[in-house]
Order: C-alpha cells, then sequence, then structure tokens
C-alpha cells in the first residue's frame, strides 16, 4: 500500500504489517540521508475519513516523532530528517500508521505550531536602526571626549581626533561586523 525513497537508493518497497491499520520500514541508516519520501502506492487508497500518520523512530530512540501525513488527497509527501551520519548496520524506523482523518489534522496543527515556535526562537531580531545609532554615538562620544581640552572657556575637540576614532572603529567593524549588536555593559 505505501512505498519509500531515499535520494540516491532503490526504491523501498518491503513493508512490515505491524497491524491491519500500522505499517513499518526498516531502513539502514548508512549512507547519510536528509529526505525521505513516503507516498501511497498506485490503485490504492485509504479509507473514507483516513488518514496516513509517518513517523520515524531514530537508532536509540524509543519515540516515534511525527513527520507528517498523507490522505487520497495527498498521496505523496516528501519530509526533512535529521538523520544520523553513522557507518553502522543500525537501522531507521519508518511507521505508518492508519489513523482518522480528525487525528492526523490535529498532529498536524500541533507540528505546524511547534515548527513556528522553535523557528521564532532561533531568529532573534537585531537591535533597532535608533539603538545602532545610539551605539554608534555613544562610541564616538566616549573616545573623542577623552582628547577634549579647554580653550578660552570652551570645551573643545581637534578634528584629528575624530578622524583617529573613524579608522578605529572601521577596524573594529572590520575585526568583529556584530559588535554593535551586542549590548554594551
Amino acid at each position: 500500500m505505501f512505498s519509500v525513497i531515499l535520494p540516491g537508493r532503490p526504491c523501498i518497497t518491503d513493508i512490515q504489517n505491524i497491524s491491519p491499520n500500522q505499517f513499518a520500514f526498516s531502513i539502514p541508516a548508512a549512507p547519510h540521508f536528509s529526505h525521505i519520501v513516503v507516498f501511497i502506492l498506485p490503485g490504492n487508497q485509504l479509507p473514507d475519513g483516513t488518514a496516513a500518520g509517518v513517523y520515524l523512530q531514530l537508532p536509540g530512540d524509543q519515540r516515534f516523532k511525527f513527520l507528517g501525513g498523507l490522505a487520497n488527497e495527498k498521496q505523496s509527501a516528501i519530509f526533512k530528517v535529521n538523520a544520523p551520519d553513522t557507518n553502522t548496520n543500525e537501522p531507521v524506523n519508518l511507521g505508518i500508521s492508519v489513523e482518522s482523518t480528525a487525528s492526523i489534522e490535529q498532529q498536524m496543527m500541533q507540528l505546524q505550531t511547534e515548527k513556528q515556535a522553535n523557528s521564532t526562537a532561533l531568529v532573534k531580531a537585531g537591535p533597532s536602526t535608533k539603538v545602532l545609532a545610539q551605539r554608534i554615538i555613544s562610541h564616538a562620544f566616549n573616545f573623542i571626549s577623552s582628547f577634549s581640552g579647554n580653550v578660552a572657556g570652551q570645551e573643545v575637540v581637534p578634528l584629528k581626533s575624530f578622524q583617529d576614532w573613524w579608522t578605529k572603529f572601521e577596524q573594529r567593524i572590520k575585526n568583529d561586523p556584530s559588535f554593535l549588536e551586542r549590548e554594551q555593559s
């Protein structure tokens, strides 16, 4: 009823029936792979009101992780996986479970929520333009003020000190482009 393709490998059709609604593929972990294609074989249909959940179990892990689903309306899918890079004979287990459409839809929504939460957690917003400008001005002021002097009751700074600051500032940007993005202590 189902088949699996790993890029660069032959089509896998030796499916194991675990129960009338559960199927499994045992896939050698080597050579390394990062994508799995799962599809319903031509001429097959899932029972009305059902969909197929696709689950992955990595070597050394007891849990099966939900990857996504198939349905009569969507008979194939490509899944990106973090399979181990190993040269051993360890298998990766791929499980397919025919479940109610509502159950698969709920898991798909949960998976989407987790992906969104992970992507926002990984993307850290940098400082605003205003904050960057304030940090540049503060950096310049702190450097230049050390060269200030008093001439006829007026505090003055030689123009050369600004030129020196600019040269050092450009060098620091070249050596550490993100230094302005970090909080200054």
